[in-house]
This record gives C-alpha cells, sequence and structure tokens, in this order.
C-alpha cells in the first residue's frame, strides 16, 4: 500500500467517527449543530493536556469523550434552556470552546510525536478499522433500542414522543451529547494520527463531516438495507479519496477546503436535479 494511499484511508476511517457523530445531530435529531467546529479540536486538545503529563493514551482519549459530551450538553442548554435558535447555539458553543481550547494548554500548537497513542498497541490501521466497527456496532444497537427508537421520533415528530409521556428535551441532549463525544473523539485520533493538534483543526471541518454524509447516502441511495451509519462511513472513505486522488494529480493540499465545498455543491446539486426529475414524472404519471 502506498504512503498515500494508506494515509488516505486512516484519516477517512478518523473521518468516519465524525461523520457518524454528525448523522446523528444532522440526519436523526435534524438539528443544525456548528458546534463540532470547536468540539473536534476540543477532543485534540483534552487529549493533549493528559498525555503530556504523562498518562495513558486511552485514558486521554476517554477524557476527549467525555469533554466532547460535556459540549453537546452546552449546546443543548443554550438551545433549550435559553431558547436560542439551534444554529446560534451551535455557533456560540463553537466561539466559547476556541477560547476554552487556547486554555486548557495555553498555546495553539501542541507537538505529540514523542509522545504516546493509542496506536502504538496494535498499529494505527488496525485500530481504526476496530474503532469505526465498534462505534458503529454500538450505535446502530442504541438506534434499535426504545430510547434509540425514541431519539428518532425526536427528530422526526416530537409531538408523538410528547404523546407518548416522554419528554423530546431529553432525547435531544442524548443526541447531542453522543454526536459531541464522538466528534471529540474523533479529534483525539486525529492528532494522535498527525502528531500535533492545532487550534485550526476544526476550521470546516462540518463541512467534511456534511460531504461524507451526502456522498454516503448519494452513492448508496438503491442500497436501502444500509444503515446511516455504514453510509457515513462509506462516504468518509470515498470522502478522503476524492481528495487524496485531488492531490495525486496535481493539486495544492491548501485547495482541498475548495475540493470539498465542490464536493459538496456537485452531491447536492445532483440530488437537487434528481429529486426534481423524479417529481416529474411522478407528476406526469398521475396526468
Amino acid at each position: 500500500m502506498s504512503g498515500l494511499l494508506q494515509v488516505t484511508i486512516e484519516q477517512g476511517l478518523i473521518f468516519s467517527i465524525l461523520a457518524i457523530g454528525v448523522y446523528i445531530t444532522y440526519k436523526i435529531l435534524d438539528f443544525p449543530d456548528l458546534s463540532v467546529e470547536g468540539t473536534f479540536p476540543l477532543g485534540a486538545f483534552v487529549f493533549s493536556k493528559f498525555v503530556l503529563m504523562n498518562m495513558n493514551p486511552v485514558f486521554g482519549s476517554l477524557l476527549a469523550i467525555a469533554a466532547g459530551a460535556l459540549a453537546g450538553g452546552i449546546t443543548y442548554i443554550l438551545h433549550i434552556k435559553f431558547k436560542i435558535k439551534a444554529i446560534l447555539s451551535g455557533i456560540l458553543t463553537m466561539t466559547l470552546l476556541y477560547s476554552v481550547n487556547l486554555r486548557i494548554n495555553g498555546r495553539s500548537n501542541i507537538g505529540l510525536s514523542s509522545y504516546p497513542t493509542i496506536y502504538d498497541y496494535f498499529g494505527k490501521l488496525i485500530v481504526l478499522v476496530l474503532s469505526v466497527v465498534i462505534i458503529k456496532l454500538l450505535i446502530d444497537r442504541y438506534l434499535k433500542s426504545e430510547a434509540g427508537y425514541l431519539l428518532i421520533a425526536t427528530g422526526d415528530n416530537e409531538a408523538l414522543v410528547k404523546s407518548l409521556g416522554q419528554s423530546s428535551n431529553k432525547y435531544k441532549l442524548i443526541g447531542l451529547m453522543l454526536s459531541n463525544a464522538l466528534v471529540s473523539l474523533s479529534g483525539a485520533m486525529m492528532a494522535q494520527a498527525q502528531g500535533f493538534g492545532d487550534i485550526t483543526m476544526g476550521n470546516s471541518i462540518i463541512v467534511v463531516a456534511l460531504a461524507s454524509i451526502i456522498i454516503g447516502d448519494t452513492v448508496m441511495q438503491k442500497s436501502t438495507l444500509l444503515k446511516g451509519s455504514t453510509r457515513a462511513i462509506i462516504g468518509a472513505l470515498s470522502y478522503r479519496l476524492i481528495g487524496g486522488l485531488a492531490i495525486e494529480i496535481g493539486l495544492n493540499p491548501t485547495d482541498l477546503k475548495a475540493v470539498s465545498a465542490f464536493i459538496v455543491i456537485g452531491f447536492l446539486a445532483y440530488n437537487n436535479r434528481g429529486g426534481f426529475y423524479v417529481k416529474n414524472i411522478k407528476a406526469k404519471e398521475k396526468l
């Protein structure tokens, strides 16, 4: 396996965890949570803080998950308790986390190349594959449970959840905390993979997550048996392969954000035009 292909697959697996997290808020809860742009580097900085204190990298990764869940709770409080709109709640949390992330280590960039990582146990690719598979199975299992069905129902029809005597706000809190916990873990794993954590690593990360979800839904739209988490993983890997191909053909790495934007625009345009033609065909059939 060539170096570029291996790095591309490894990053695709890390972004798979990110995509699964964002899938919970955007696709299940129908909640536009922009706080992930602060939660992603939060995972990296929390992990860095404790590893620099010579703590076990597994423990550092678990603390990153906890910090991400806490950040999701902050977005929930802003939205539900303070009645702030969902998208603005996420933006405010993201803005708050920028200063928090800088405070955690006191600087904007932390080198980790000389410190232990979770990849030291079995190798980077094996750890990433196992992590993605375990997270996918756990999320799928949860969504099949009673609580998972209520989480899905909260995004589809809050009135139905309330009619069952359940609190839809409770499941919004669960969804936001679970989503941001996964995003934070993804940030911690990315920092370990690249050997440093940086305050800017969350910039436009929401575009990466949405691109992964959109690609997965578009490419696998005829495969109705595939779960949403599986589509998110396929989309994340496809997204990174497209980015790796862009570098391979000579594009500058600094152009990848533009590539990401064009990927989202292209797939959204394809979906929208496809939906338009399908509606027209159905309308003609009725006539």
